[in-house]
């Protein structure tokens, strides 16, 4: 029996293609991987919270300071009711409920799946001074607004001083490609079984969380930078080579638009 579209909510901009978001990334590649029905409705920064409460719905997470957080992605299935936050929640929610669909987290890997995104966030942080001023360039004005509030707030200091320059820019590009570097060599040099995956031939998860984050690299970076074409080129080609090869699975431009 055919199944209802399952609705998406992802974060608009003005790039091509519209979804730039990592984690919101990682779903949209879920979805086509899984070759699941789905519909995007685009929710504005300021809108996120208003939506948790249309939908009835607590916080994705809470944060040290004990005030909820809210974010995307978000999901609701009109076939069994549900709705659901947070990447990793989403991934193990659907591939419990569509058994019979490609499967997003292999059995037994799910604690190693986690790990290795919270590792993966963590030799990135690098990038951060550059990707999240980039980011302003492309939002819509309603959640550019709120996004460089929240964030000068969160830094304490205006989002163009957070960008490295001069000499200061060779130190932390190299910061920045050594990150890289530890990535390819997890998959490279730890013994594992060979292939493009972090789980060799097998596509999982982390696949998404690393192309995910790609993806926001080229839309806030933009295609023709040289920021981005250092990326393309580091480790053989190998970060190009991971988005051509998961191409099929970002969906359809009809999909994509606003």
């Amino acid at each position: 029996m055919a199944i209802q579209p399952i609705i998406f909510y992802d974060i608009p901009s003005k790039a091509p293609g519209v979804a730039w978001s990592p984690n919101t990334w990682r779903i949209r590649y879920a979805f086509n991987y899984k070759g699941l029905p789905y519909k995007t409705e685009w929710v504005e920064y300021p809108d996120i919270k208003e939506l948790y409460m249309r939908l009835e719905i607590g916080p994705c997470q809470i944060l040290k300071s004990g005030k909820p957080y809210y974010c995307l992605p978000v999901i609701h299935n009109p076939n069994t009711g549900a709705t659901i936050s947070d990447s990793a929640r989403i991934a193990d929610y659907l591939d419990s409920t569509y058994p019979d669909t490609p499967t997003v987290v292999p059995a037994g890997t799910h604690t190693l799946q986690k790990t290795f995104c919270v590792a993966y966030d963590s030799v990135m942080e690098p990038l951060r001074p550059y990707i999240i001023p980039a980011i302003t360039t492309i939002l819509r004005p309603t959640s550019e607004e709120y996004y460089v509030r929240m964030r000068e707030a969160s830094f304490g200091k205006k989002l163009p001083d957070l960008v490295p320059n001069g000499d200061g820019h060779a130190v932390a590009w190299m910061a920045v490609q050594d990150g890289f570097g530890k990535i390819d060599k997890w998959m490279t040099e730890s013994g594992g079984v060979p292939g493009p995956f972090v789980m060799g031939e097998v596509l999982s998860f982390a696949d998404f969380a690393i192309a995910g984050k790609l993806q926001w690299y080229k839309k806030g970076f933009g295609e023709n930078s040289d920021l981005w074409k250092d990326v393309m080129a580091w480790h053989g080609g190998r970060w190009a080579k991971l988005l051509d090869d998961l191409n099929r699975f970002e969906g359809s431009s009809e999909e994509m638009r606003d």
